[in-house]
């Protein structure tokens, strides 16, 4: 069995400017997983830098309210929402609320760095 605190996942600066905790991807637990599991924040009035991935992507909304950018189309999200980002769209999240934007992201298969393509605003 294998329970992964949060507070035992060093925080960073993903390449989107999000603050990330990943507590799941294949290479870096012994497990058979295709897809990676993170915890990200977005600080009050902070945007993400737009970004898109060759793989699919869901963003599970916790606490927050933001303005979610996909290609084209804007929708407001807020906790309980979730959020299908298809493999290649433009993508980005802005912390529209009165407190950081806090959600779960599920990269599948599992993120790898050479599948991201980061955009300028």
């Amino acid at each position: 069995m294998l329970i992964q605190k949060l507070s035992m996942c060093e925080e960073f600066i993903a390449g989107d400017g999000t603050l990330l905790r990943e507590l799941l991807h294949p290479n870096k637990q012994p497990l058979e997983l295709r897809y990676s599991l993170a915890h990200a924040v977005v600080p009050i009035g902070k945007t993400s830098i737009s970004h898109s991935l060759t793989t699919s992507e869901v963003y599970y909304i916790l606490t927050g309210k933001g303005e979610m950018h996909i290609d084209n189309e804007l929708q407001i999200v807020e906790p309980g929402d979730a959020v299908y980002i298809p493999p290649n769209a433009r993508q980005f999240i802005r912390n529209s609320g009165e407190e950081p934007l806090i959600f779960i992201s599920i990269v599948d298969p599992a993120w790898r760095k050479e599948d991201e393509t980061i955009w300028s605003r």
